[in-house]
């Protein structure tokens, strides 16, 4: 008698089944990628043959690599690491709620390390969704600064204090400036910038929000001038007068730092565009279900690839505009 095929996993447990099957990883995947029918990432035609035996496919179209398989084209494109490994991953990012450490995907799917880093930061650029639609309704602005306490910096990286040390130095000396927008009741965009001028902030509000949107901001003066509706709250006076409060913005802060700092410990500044994309996701996605939440992760593996000379540094992103 047939076995009957396992239903789509929707818990960690089941996950952890179904993908061990590589038949049910290729299915899966199959489903999301090609839902119309498997085409050659190369050439897009769909006239490919699946040579079972190598798991993988052939397109019978004349070009110089007519082979491909399920990573070709993805994130996960000259990877060795398995297909159940990679999903398995995956299905731990996008469900954790303050993230999960490479250290903790090292020991839970048998990988080096340095190999869990490097499929964390590939991960993380699913996350890295196309532009969506630009927040509507009354939106939420405000920055936050990420880094180090200068008092455990080490002393060649400390800033020089005040020649007539009569001012403390600045607690946001030497971090970095995250600046965010959050609709209320919806999405949140958060961006690395590197410095929190009027020309940045404005073009930052004009690309991000509608118009006719009602802006709500505290009192730092880079936000004024502005076209939009605003509508400032003084914190040196007050947090909330009415409806006017940054507390939803100020919130997702917290979400953020909680895993910066409890999960990850320290994240160097080139790198820290990758976390808060992983956190946006997260947030924006908050209503779905585990499934539903891995599901759309998976889609946006297609057409994205990291090398590990540009996670390092040794050769840049042309197609990545950010500020370190």
């Amino acid at each position: 008698m047939e076995q009957k095929a396992m239903n789509e996993p929707t818990t960690l447990q089941e996950a952890i089944i179904y993908f061990a099957d590589p038949v049910n990883c290729r299915e899966y995947l199959v489903a999301r990628r090609w839902p119309m029918g498997v085409t050659c990432p190369r050439c897009g035609s769909t006239d490919v043959l699946f040579l079972e035996k190598y798991n993988r496919w052939h397109c019978r179209a004349k070009h110089s690599a007519p082979q491909f398989t399920l990573k070709t084209g993805s994130i996960m494109e000259d990877s060795p690491i398995s297909l159940d490994k990679w999903l398995m991953a995956m299905w731990l990012v996008v469900n954790s709620k303050n993230g999960i450490s490479s250290y903790e995907i090292h020991r839970s799917i048998g990988v080096t390390q340095k190999t869990a880093w490097f499929l964390n930061h590939r991960i993380r650029l699913a996350f890295g969704l196309e532009p969506e639609e630009k927040l509507s309704g009354p939106v939420e602005m405000d920055e936050t600064f990420i880094g180090g306490k200068i008092k455990n910096m080490h002393k060649n990286r400390k800033p020089k204090p005040l020649a007539n040390r009569t001012k403390r130095l600045s607690g946001t000396i030497g971090k970095t400036i995250v600046v965010g927008m959050l609709e209320r009741n919806g999405r949140v965009k958060a961006e690395v910038v590197m410095e929190r001028t009027q020309a940045v902030l404005h073009e930052l509000i004009h690309r991000n929000i509608a118009p006719g949107t009602t802006l709500i901001t505290d009192e730092h003066g880079g936000y004024r001038g502005t076209s939009f509706e605003h509508q400032i709250i003084n914190h040196a006076n007050e947090y909330v007068r009415g409806q006017v409060h940054t507390n939803g913005i100020e919130n997702f802060w917290s979400l953020l730092k909680r895993g910066l700092n409890g999960t990850y410990v320290s994240v160097e500044p080139f790198h820290l565009f990758r976390y808060i994309d992983e956190q946006v996701y997260r947030y924006n996605n908050r209503k779905m279900n585990d499934s539903q939440r891995f599901d759309l992760a998976v889609q946006g593996i297609i057409g994205k690839r990291l090398t590990f000379d540009e996670l390092t540094g040794k050769v840049s992103r042309s197609t990545e505009v950010r500020p370190f």
